[in-house]
């Protein structure tokens, strides 16, 4: 069987695609080139021409053929777009998500069906199996700590069908003990950390770079309207956020609503930022069909967020209504929400 595989040039894809090349697939390596390089330098950031370099040396040692593909005008359309417009709204983008269902599955489907490949395989750490009734069903990997699922809550029956995750019953250890012993040289290289084309963490500055008209002063306000301070647009801000507000208080003030076309940002204390109420758009439904009643769920707001018991049902409009036993912190516009029946992921969507 044919079999394509989205290299990196990270230790995880790496793995993926000579673990499939040990078992006997014919493997296809893909490296996808997704932004304007020149002059990137930033150590550990991602996607960067090392990255691409180590994947061509890792296919070389592996004995597969390697191709890399220019995706920077789909990569700005779809993703660095989104993650400009959703700042300037007053939302907190999570562009890794967005990245894998939307641009890597949806296009690497496309050129693996041109080289004649079934599959496409990726180093993500999360498990796609088929249930008894035909369904495919993402789970969680078997290393709980690396886990990936949260990204990958997009992709539609279509693309799990053809989706392979070689490193999803792997420990991160034993991913790394698995490339020492295949000799890859990409063993003990670090795991990325940051927003590959934000390589600096400066998201304010990438934004108002993009979209001027978005470093607009407005007020910052208390619970009951009273200007406390200013600021210089709301592309600096995200629901919780404590540090770099400038303003003093006695006690400690986190960021609880933006209010995007007035400009307002509303401040408060760390007990205001609890709620147990989200909506959210664009839900995408995994291990079931769209549930019209309330159906039991832990349900996880943000990436390191340990899910939380709640209830979760299906809106008009491909929207969902989920309600927490216990009072979450911090649910912030823009973040994924995932629903979980344990290690399955049973949909997720866009938090409104």
């Amino acid at each position: 069987m044919r079999i394509v595989v989205a290299m990196s040039g990270g230790v995880d894809s790496s793995v993926a695609a000579a673990l499939l090349a040990e078992q006997g697939l014919d493997v296809i390596g893909l490296s996808m080139q997704l932004y304007d390089q020149r002059g990137q330098q930033t150590f550990g950031s991602c996607c960067t021409l090392d990255d691409l370099h180590d994947a061509r040396r890792v296919a070389d040692a592996i004995g597969i053929p390697h191709y890399i593909l220019n995706f920077e005008r789909q990569f700005q359309d779809t993703v660095i777009s989104n993650f400009v417009r959703e700042y300037a709204a007053g939302r907190t983008p999570l562009p890794c998500a967005h990245c894998n269902s939307d641009l890597k599955f949806a296009t690497l489907l496309d050129r693996a069906r041109g080289l004649g490949a079934e599959q496409v395989a990726t180093g993500h750490y999360a498990r796609v199996e088929q249930s008894a009734s035909g369904r495919w069903l993402l789970k969680r990997s078997a290393d709980l700590a690396k886990d990936q699922s949260y990204f990958l809550a997009s992709l539609t029956q279509a693309q799990l069908a053809r989706a392979a995750f070689p490193v999803g019953d792997l420990e991160k250890s034993e991913v790394r003990a698995q490339a020492r012993r295949l000799g890859l040289n990409v063993a003990e290289k670090p795991d990325s950390q940051e927003i590959c084309f934000v390589p600096d963490g400066d998201y304010a500055s990438f934004v108002a770079d993009r979209a001027p008209a978005v470093a607009r002063a407005g007020a910052i306000v208390d619970q009951r309207g009273d200007v406390l301070g200013s600021h210089g647009g709301v592309h600096r801000f995200t629901v919780g956020q404590r540090k770099g507000l400038g303003i003093s208080s006695p006690a400690p003030l986190y960021v609880l609503k933006i209010e995007a076309e007035s400009g307002k940002i509303t401040v408060g204390s760390r007990d205001a930022l609890d709620q147990t109420t989200l909506t959210a758009s664009g839900v995408n439904w995994v291990a079931t069909e769209a549930p019209s009643g309330w159906v039991p769920i832990a349900a996880q707001i943000r990436h390191r967020h340990r899910a939380a018991a709640g209830q979760v049902r299906a809106m008009d409009h491909d929207r969902a209504a989920c309600v927490f036993n216990e009072p979450q912190p911090a649910i912030t516009p823009g973040q994924a929400v995932v629903f979980y029946d344990d290690d399955v992921v049973v949909g997720g969507g866009w938090i409104d």
